[in-house]
């Protein structure tokens, strides 16, 4: 790429292609493995499931994508919020046998959120065949410049302590320990005093993500 990154607001319609974009990315994550040990239906699932949260997301939050290789979700947390309409039926219908887990990450994740207002960042998803062009790293400046305009905290929990949140002014807080699984990092992100805009990014400018 040798222009700017074209960084949109999803639109209603976006939101299967942005879940199956999001499950292709985490399919073969220590996550994903733990969630749904058997690989066969793990994409399926993995799939509608996401469904469920990235509608919610159209409702209390944003989505915002690339054309086809990468996409952000996030949640206006400036409140408490209601959970996906009808959720625990619609998670067993969606994930089956592994409901279960799927449970178990909710709980570790609702526990370790922060209780003041604040953005969460639920996904940052680049597809696998198009990591290491800088998408990653366009996607999260974009998401900064965003949350430092309107001065607003932002957190995430990933699946590995990445040098890329580090970056954009991360900081790790107590890890979340999945029984029998991985370890996921939250992370916490204050924003900058002086409202620092950084609205788009060039992949060219940083090819490690």
């Amino acid at each position: 790429m040798d222009t700017a990154t074209r960084i949109r607001a999803a639109h209603w319609a976006d939101k299967d292609h942005v879940a199956a974009l999001i499950a292709d990315a985490l399919h073969p994550s220590p996550l994903a493995t733990w969630l749904i040990p058997d690989p066969g239906p793990r994409r399926r699932i993995l799939t509608d499931v996401l469904s469920i949260w990235i509608e919610h997301a159209m409702f209390y939050g944003d989505i915002h994508l690339t054309d086809d290789a990468a996409a952000t979700v996030g949640f206006h947390r400036y409140r408490s919020i209601p959970p996906p309409a009808n959720y625990q039926m619609r998670l067993a219908d969606a994930a089956g046998p592994h409901t279960d887990r799927f449970d178990i990450l909710d709980r570790l994740l609702a526990r370790a959120r922060p209780t003041d207002p604040h953005y969460e960042l639920a996904f940052l998803a680049v597809r696998p065949s198009s990591t290491g062009a800088g998408y990653g790293t366009a996607m999260l400046a974009h998401h900064r410049s965003r949350l430092d305009h309107v001065g607003l905290p932002s957190w995430t929990s990933t699946n590995s302590a990445s040098e890329l949140y580090r970056r954009h002014g991360y900081t790790l807080r107590p890890p979340i320990i999945l029984p029998d699984g991985p370890t996921l990092h939250p992370m916490r992100r204050n924003p900058e005093s002086d409202g620092d805009r950084l609205s788009v990014i060039t992949a060219q400018e940083s090819r490690r993500v």
